[in-house]
């Protein structure tokens, strides 16, 4: 396979290796092209002549103009382009189909007859939701107590964890606010939602908050004081330490460290279980990315998540600011108007928010992308998107809300990586796919992340980081066999199975809550 046309309507192709000047291809239907120039892979070329102001199709979805004409068989790039930013979309001038269709139910269930058994091993909490990981956290409250909260940690390695073979970890999620923020406001409540989440969280069974003293973000307005609404009955309720009043470093730590070996038999008395696939919440990221992205591993997690779907499960599709120019395949398959109208008021938010500091989504795309083959916002989404697979939009979340529906949910995050999965994942997220195209090494400290290479060229390069190979899609393997054993891969890590960013530590850096407002 040399070119990929994605769509009947795309008046443009994705080039799969390096093209000479001169070669000649052709696609279905059409006249053969002559490509005019080296071409990199993953970029595309004109398939017919489009003029100045003409659209420029791929994904049959306009992607941008043209600056000037643009002859069949040139390369089409940044240069060539523009983006015209349009009024988001309201549902009613979408066709809702999608969720209408009298196919979906049908399609859903030939999509769950093979998962309808399987299961996974989880940690079943006693509020009835399922973890994957079994992990002692210590949460800090402000950044003032994060280096106290990393030590804390430390003191915890993998040699003195060995006899306790069901603690997967203690891990320390420190952060850079808590304080300089308004006592009220988004950026109070973004952040104590964030903390809220994951002390939480199904994959936490011990959570130790440390906080100064005099921050904003008080840890009694994190935990309740007085030992209720802790997430698992199982252990002691989740303990608060001050470090003004214990009596500074040393002493906090040294406190701190007596609490968490008291807990280490109680977290490790608690084993794994077979639940069924459908008590499984996976959230999609993706991160540097390629044009291959939208193509193969954004399209084969898609499938997967169709599948997880269709036996009940969740999936999460998030980055907000990366929906821009895609919102009409979301909107088109919203349950309801009024699940389609918080996702045009989330849009239209980030519209005002980017125009506040001058800047449009349009520089979204970084100059990686843009090497990649990636040159329009709209581009980058229409395949950021596929992540979703095809399944009905049953809601629109705020920033690291609790994720209480079933199905397909949207969460309003950025376009970076760790803040977006920091929202999910206190959303109640317990895995992450994630796709690269560049080569992303990310890992979260608390879910376990499955990364997804586009090609098979970046799987053998970045072996160590690379979980899974959606690269063969290129050659012609079908999506649906390569969703099947990306969801297979899933269950295993579910079950215990530690991915490669595990492996090498990733996680506690990457804790990055979405700051929105001034630090005063």
């Amino acid at each position: 396979m040399a070119i990929l046309q994605l769509h009947e309507r795309d008046n443009v192709v994705v080039v799969v290796r390096d093209m000479p000047p001169g070669e000649v291809v052709s696609v279905a239907g059409r006249a053969p092209i002559t490509v005019g120039q080296l071409v990199p892979a993953g970029h595309k070329v004109a398939l017919e002549p489009i003029g100045p102001g003409a659209p420029i199709v791929k994904y049959g979805e306009p992607i941008g103009v043209a600056r000037r004409p643009i002859e069949p068989g040139e390369w089409v790039h940044s240069e060539q382009m523009a983006y015209v930013e349009r009024p988001v979309a309201h549902w009613r001038e979408c066709s809702n189909d999608s969720a209408a269709a009298p196919g979906l139910a049908q399609g859903l269930e030939e999509l769950a007859r093979p998962w309808k058994r399987v299961t996974f091993d989880g940690y079943r909490r006693r509020d009835g939701r399922v973890g994957t990981r079994n992990y002692i956290a210590i949460v800090s409250s402000v950044n003032c107590s994060a280096t106290v909260s990393r030590r804390i940690a430390d003191r915890f390695d993998g040699r003195r964890l060995m006899q306790w073979p069901n603690v997967d970890g203690v891990v320390a999620l420190t952060h850079e606010g808590g304080c300089g923020m308004p006592r009220s406001g988004l950026q109070q409540t973004m952040l104590q939602r964030v903390l809220r989440g994951v002390m939480r969280h199904p994959n936490v069974a011990a959570c130790l908050c440390i906080g100064l003293g005099c921050e904003q973000t008080q840890v009694g307005e994190l935990v309740s004081l007085d030992g209720t609404g802790t997430p698992d009955g199982e252990r002691d309720p989740a303990r608060v330490l001050v470090m003004q009043q214990v009596g500074g470093t040393a002493k906090t730590i040294d406190v701190a460290e007596s609490i968490v070996e008291s807990w280490l038999p109680q977290v490790n008395r608690i084993s794994r279980e077979p639940v069924e696939l459908g008590e499984l919440v996976v959230a999609t990221e993706c991160g540097g990315s390629d044009a291959f992205s939208g193509i193969t591993a954004n399209r084969v997690v898609g499938a997967a998540i169709d599948r997880l779907v269709s036996v009940g499960g969740t999936g999460v599709l998030s980055e907000t600011s990366e929906v821009t120019g895609a919102e009409q395949s979301l909107l088109r398959r919203a349950a309801s108007e009024s699940v389609a109208e918080k996702l045009v008021e989330r849009l239209e938010w980030w519209r005002w928010y980017a125009g506040l500091f001058g800047a449009s989504l349009d520089a979204n795309p970084s100059p990686g992308n843009q090497a990649g083959g990636l040159t329009t916002i709209a581009e980058k989404s229409l395949g950021a998107v596929q992540k979703g697979g095809t399944t009905t939009l049953v809601d629109v979340l705020e920033y690291a809300q609790q994720i209480e529906a079933r199905g397909l949910v949207f969460m309003d995050t950025p376009g970076y990586d760790p803040p977006s999965v920091t929202g999910m994942v206190a959303g109640g997220a317990t895995a992450v796919l994630f796709t690269t195209g560049r080569g992303s090494c990310f890992g979260c400290a608390l879910a376990p992340t499955i990364k997804v290479s586009t090609t098979s060229e970046l799987a053998r390069r970045m072996a160590d980081d690379i979980d899974f190979d959606a690269g063969p899609v290129l050659s012609g393997k079908p999506i649906g066999e390569l969703a099947d054993a990306l969801l297979r891969k899933a269950v295993s890590v579910a079950s215990g199975e530690r991915v490669a960013s595990e492996r090498h530590g990733y996680g506690g850096h990457e804790f990055v809550p979405w700051h929105v407002g001034p630090v005063l």
